[in-house]
């Protein structure tokens, strides 16, 4: 295997077409990634995008580029784009979706028809469903009707305009069946991207999840102009209370001790790239959400699904001070003036116990 032959069932699905769902920069950058790897191993591969805006896709076929998105990053040739879903979903052997995961289910229904049979389904969404408290992979199997076998997902320190750059990165592949998270972790394989692979599902999910919601609690630190102890302080415990949850879930300590967890939560907090880093630095500045949304370019996950894992957490009975001082901000309960005393907020204990 050279390129992840075996990644795709035959039936009507072609592994060397790929369908990316999303022109956002994470979707654009992905579709990159693919197409790099592609010319590493010398495979043929058509990567076709799907976008909502007729700017972004004429720009993609005519410069090569996605300007909003990625400023003058240079596209490969084997990248084009198209505002009509069913054209770029034809035959395509492998489904990318990066898509605000709020939208997600709508979408899919509008989308099951167009999905050849065989084709393998990645998530490159971090988010959890409010109303449902459903991960990505969940929705995705139950609205496109596939097993969980079909159904991969990428997370990590995944900050799009760095991998843009071919700055290098690790990330995560996770499925259930290790074959295929091995077989597509080498179907995404680029000089400058390196993917480990998983079968802990809900553990990668989560800490791709939670830390959003920490990230929002940083950077309204940040906004704040609270120091690096408060900071590192925050990412800490955010890392514990993410543990907690997703070993209530299921998922396995490790794997938050890991790219997916440690990594994606350190990238995530720290880095001005960061879109739920800026919109709590925004908050912590003293603007309000609605003006912080009117700002943001692109979705700050953390600001949707903060709501969703604050939910879960009180369905599980886990204990996630830092997740509920975000909430309450976002709910208008809490100032940011008050935000501080409530982070590090549990009852006196071993550091240890989880």
């Amino acid at each position: 295997m050279t390129s992840g032959e075996d990644l795709v069932a035959d039936k009507g699905a072609d592994k060397g077409v790929v369908a990316v769902l999303g022109a956002g920069s994470w979707g654009t950058t992905f579709a990159k990634v693919l197409a790099d790897a592609a010319h590493a191993t010398g495979a043929e591969r058509a990567i076709r995008i799907w976008g909502r805006r007729e700017e972004v896709v004429a720009q993609i076929n005519a410069e090569h580029r996605n300007a909003q998105y990625l400023k003058d990053v240079p596209l490969p040739d084997s990248i084009t784009a198209s505002t009509d879903v069913a054209e770029v979903l034809a035959g395509a052997g492998v489904v990318i979706l990066a898509v605000p995961a709020q939208s997600l289910r709508l979408q899919l229904r509008k989308w099951k028809p167009l999905v050849a049979p065989g084709a393998v389904v990645v998530s490159l969404m971090k988010g959890l469903e409010l109303g449902t408290d459903s991960r990505m992979s969940q929705v995705i199997s139950e609205e496109l009707d596939i097993p969980q076998e079909r159904v991969a997902v990428v997370s990590g320190p995944n900050l799009a305009m760095e991998i843009a750059r071919q700055e290098p990165t690790a990330s995560v592949v996770a499925c259930s069946d290790e074959a295929t998270a091995a077989s597509f972790a080498l179907y995404c394989t680029a000089p400058y991207f390196r993917p480990y692979t998983s079968n802990d599902v809900v553990g990668v999910e989560i800490g791709g999840i939670v830390k959003n919601v920490i990230a929002l609690a940083v950077g309204i630190c940040e906004g704040k102009q609270m120091g690096d102890n408060t900071k590192a302080s925050v990412i800490t415990r955010g890392l514990a209370e993410t543990t907690r949850l997703a070993l209530a879930l299921g998922g396995e300590a490790h794997t938050m001790a890991g790219l997916a967890g440690l990594g994606d939560l350190v990238a995530t907090c720290s880095s001005p790239l960061s879109r739920n880093h800026t919109a709590g630095r925004l908050l912590g500045e003293g603007h309000t959400l609605e003006q912080v949304t009117e700002r943001m370019t692109q979705t700050a996950e953390g600001i949707k699904s903060g709501y969703a894992v604050y939910e879960l957490a009180g369905k599980l009975g886990v204990d996630m001070p830092i997740t509920a001082a975000v909430v309450a901000v976002l709910e208008g309960k809490l100032s940011v003036d008050e935000l501080g005393p409530k982070l590090l907020a549990r009852s006196l204990k071993s550091e240890g116990d989880y």
